[in-house]
């Protein structure tokens, strides 16, 4: 009588690697600085003209 046992699938030989390698915070991309930059100059833009047309 001859016995098989079914092993587990075999383990993606990159995935231990890329685990135990340190994640920090990414930097803020360009896509984002870009949109606080044009928040940024609306509101200044908004301010100056309330100021120049007054209350």
């Amino acid at each position: 009588m001859k016995f098989t046992i079914a092993t587990a699938k075999p383990r993606n030989p990159l995935v231990a690697p890329t685990r135990m390698r340190q994640a920090g915070r990414h930097d803020r991309g360009d896509r984002s600085q870009r949109q606080r930059g044009r928040n940024e100059l609306r509101r200044e833009l908004k301010l100056a003209d309330s100021d120049r047309h007054g209350p």
